[in-house]
Formats: C-alpha cells, sequence, structure tokens
C-alpha cells in the first residue's frame, strides 16, 4: 500500500457531527413528560398578582408541584444549597423529600431565585412548553458526550459493514480480558486499563486487529503526545504479530504535522475517513 501523508492531512474533514449530535429529543421529551402533571397544577399561577397567596394555597392540597421548582431554574440537581448573603448562612433545600420545608419556605425560595417573575411577568404561557426549551438548553452540555463518542459511531457503521461482508467478528471498547474471553486470543497491553475502539477478528485466520479512533477539532499538546503513544503501541503490537491501525481525522492536525508525519512514517496504517470511505479497509490483508 503506496502512503501519501500529503494525502492525508489534504482530506481532513472539517466536522463529523451527525443529525442527532445536536439535541437528544427522546430524553428532552422524556424528562419534560416526568413532570407534565406538576407543571400544569403550577400553570394556575401563571399571571397571578397575588402570587405568595395563590402559591400557599395550591401547595396546601398539592405538595408535590415544588419537585419542579430546580427545572425551572434550569437547575438538575434536587438537592441544592444556597448560601444567604444576608445571614451569611447557608440554607439547603431536597426537593426530592416533599416537605423538607414549610409552604412559606418554598415561596421564599420562589421570591429569592426570582422565579416569581417567571409566574407574575406576562411572557410565559404553559410550563410544560416553558420546560421542554429548558430541557433542550441543557440537553446542549450532553453534547461533549455525545461528541466524544461521534468518530467512534461513524467508523463503526464502516467497520460493522465491512465485517458483514467479510465474514469477520468485531468488538468495541475492547480490553485485553474481554478479547480473550470472546475470541481465545491472547494480547499483552501496555496499560492493564488499555481498551482499544475496536478489535476485529478473523475466525479462519485466527488474528486480530486492533483500531484506535480520534477526531481533533483544536489542537494543543495533546495531539504531539497521542502520536507518541500511538508509535510505541504500534511497536509493542508488531512484537505480538498484531496488526494496529490507527483512524484518525480533524484540522487540529494543522497545528501539529511533524509528530503527525513521524508516527505515520513508522506505522503502517494511519488512515482518515476519506481513506475508510474509499474502502482503504479492503485493501489490507486479513
Amino acid at each position: 500500500m503506496k502512503k501519501d501523508f500529503k494525502n492525508l492531512v489534504s482530506t481532513f474533514k472539517n466536522s463529523i457531527k451527525t443529525w442527532d449530535y445536536f439535541v437528544n429529543w427522546n430524553k428532552v421529551f422524556s424528562n419534560s413528560s416526568e413532570l407534565e402533571i406538576i407543571l400544569n397544577k403550577l400553570n394556575y399561577l401563571l399571571g397571578k398578582q397575588n402570587l405568595k397567596e395563590e402559591f400557599l394555597k395550591l401547595y396546601s392540597s398539592n405538595p408535590d408541584i415544588v419537585k419542579a421548582l430546580p427545572v425551572l431554574l434550569a437547575i438538575r440537581e434536587k438537592n441544592i444549597e444556597f448560601f444567604d448573603s444576608e445571614t451569611k448562612k447557608s440554607i439547603f433545600f431536597n426537593f426530592n423529600k416533599i416537605g423538607d420545608k414549610n409552604a412559606n419556605e418554598y415561596y421564599t425560595f420562589i421570591e429569592k431565585t426570582g422565579l416569581n417573575k417567571l409566574f407574575k411577568e406576562d411572557g410565559v404561557k404553559n410550563l410544560v412548553d416553558y420546560v421542554i426549551g429548558v430541557e433542550v438548553g441543557l440537553d446542549s452540555n450532553g453534547r461533549k458526550n455525545r461528541g466524544g463518542t461521534l468518530m467512534e459511531n461513524v467508523v463503526e457503521a464502516y467497520v460493522s459493514k465491512f465485517c458483514e461482508e467479510r465474514g469477520l467478528e468485531y468488538l468495541i471498547q475492547a480490553n485485553a480480558k474481554r478479547i480473550k474471553d470472546k475470541w481465545g486470543f491472547s494480547v499483552v497491553v501496555d496499560k492493564s486499563s488499555r481498551s482499544f475502539d475496536f478489535a476485529i477478528y478473523n475466525p479462519k485466520s485466527k488474528k486480530v486487529k486492533l483500531l484506535e479512533v480520534n477526531f481533533y477539532n483544536g489542537g494543543g499538546s495533546k495531539l504531539k503526545a497521542v502520536c507518541g503513544e500511538f508509535k510505541s503501541l504500534y511497536s509493542e503490537l508488531k512484537k505480538q504479530n498484531i496488526d494496529f491501525i490507527w483512524i484518525t481525522d480533524g484540522l487540529g492536525w494543522n497545528t501539529t504535522l511533524r509528530p503527525l508525519e513521524e508516527t505515520y512514517n513508522n506505522n503502517d496504517y494511519v488512515f482518515n475517513l476519506n481513506m475508510i470511505e474509499g474502502g482503504v479497509l479492503r485493501e489490507l490483508k486479513w
């Protein structure tokens, strides 16, 4: 297989965001539906000018309404500590325990956090719809986690199809124990915690190939460290007659080309997504 480092770096992708990267709608609607009954009860308070009186009345027959107060502030935690700058004391609210505080204390929570404005001021017509919006915002924090597995998900689509076509088997997040248990194949790793993104096994040749995948939008010292790590890992696995395949991509590499080129020249198999899409896996001996 002819190597061409210029081709590798010139075909790096700018983004691999998939359609489901932005919002996990199932989670959003699941979380909001859990509170839908309570939120509809709280809808009664919208637009009320005598809010405290109406809240105390509603709470007396429906104490569970306080369970929804944290999410109205876009907070996931149910056990919350506040520091009162006037009294210089901490105040604790446990919204998992109905009746943890009395009605007046809960109203103080509403007033001090500014939630009274949400109920009094014209604008919010339905708290169920409002919380769906809050959940979308909170879910954006989950993008970091989804982004961490995007490259793995993209590559798995190719690995899965390729293995099906060739009669191969594969594991995701494969450590030495899982590989041994699944195929009886021994891999000596440099770290006891070492887990490979993919292990592909050929039941006919009884051989395993190990894959690591990653995508970098930004540069930094980490990229140089990764190059050094995978260069050493390649050498260790080669001694065991195991092929190590590194699939990497992203424009972040443009800031760290020299270490990447050194690893590219040292390792037999360093690919990007464009090469995977072009069928480079079919060119390997399995």
